[in-house]
């Protein structure tokens, strides 16, 4: 009995074996396969890993690209309202000369008209004059020693003759004459408004030199003395465009957004809106 159930016990053994050698190579299978998918999915997510960091990339050279065109487009703004801003001074300026001009021409008129109604009326008959007696401009004689006087040799300038001159040399780049006949007109009319108007041409020179403090200065000087002149809301931006220019940020903005306030209708006052907007800044602070 003993030697009969020897082999039968082996025989289940070693099919109880194979069993699970069976199923220890279907679980070798399964986790083979759940090794491929994992793979697989792994190699999907560093797929889409990869291409959303080519996609950001992407995005941020594009961003980058249209700031640069922005600020590109801004400062071209900036550059043909300045350009328009001048012309507008510049058709201003030529409007006030060809008022100076007409003004000129009446009076020159005037005088015609004087003189030929003193050509028509006949002079007075003037008495014979002395030997070696001078007459005066009557016909009377004078005495031998009466002498007319002398002319003053600091005799001031035209005003409107020399402010137009100052103004043709200026359109002409010939600064350094331009600024003595202004200076001219300052010394010889401190209170008369083109007095203030050649400050503010003073300032304009030193400004297209680069000599941007000289320039501050000039301008400074028509917004104290020559407050309610017609340059002064062009003196006030052109000072916070010099002080931007000297890197003192915070004063020229200072100066822009006064500007807007006191002369908000102004084409001076769009001017300081629009560079205010290209540095990023309110054209009002809150």
């Amino acid at each position: 009995m003993v030697l009969g159930t020897a082999p039968l016990q082996a025989h289940a053994t070693s099919k109880e074996i194979i069993e699970l050698q069976t199923q220890v190579q279907q679980l070798l299978d399964m986790v083979q396969r759940l090794q491929s998918t994992l793979d697989a999915r792994l190699s999907v997510l560093q797929h889409l890993a990869d291409q959303t960091s080519t996609a950001a990339n992407q995005m941020t050279t594009t961003v980058n690209t249209l700031e640069q065109k922005l600020a590109v487009q801004n400062e071209s703004v900036s550059g043909k309202l300045d350009a328009n801003a001048g012309q507008v001074q510049s058709l201003s300026d030529s409007v006030d000369e060809l008022k100076t001009r007409i003004a000129k021409m009446d009076k020159a008129i005037q005088e015609m008209q004087s003189q030929l109604q003193t050509m028509q009326t006949p002079p007075p008959a003037a008495a014979p004059a002395m030997p070696g007696a001078t007459t005066s401009p009557t016909g009377q004689p004078l005495a031998p020693s009466t002498q007319a006087p002398a002319p003053s040799m600091n005799q001031a300038p035209p005003l409107r003759d020399t402010y137009e001159s100052a103004m043709r040399d200026y359109n002409a780049a010939r600064y350094s004459v331009a600024a003595g006949e202004f200076q001219d007109v300052i010394h010889y009319y401190p209170l008369d408004d083109m007095a203030g108007a050649a400050q503010f041409y003073l300032g304009e020179i030193a400004y297209r030199q680069g000599r941007y403090s000289e320039a501050v200065d000039a301008y400074n000087a028509v917004l104290e003395g020559f407050s309610s002149s017609a340059k002064a809301p062009a003196a006030q931006l052109h000072k916070g465009l010099a002080l931007l220019k000297m890197k003192d940020r915070e004063a020229g903005i200072s100066e822009l957004r006064q500007l807007i306030r006191r002369h908000p209708r102004t084409p001076e006052a769009a001017q300081a809106r629009s560079k205010l907007s290209s540095m990023g800044l309110r054209a009002i602070e809150r």
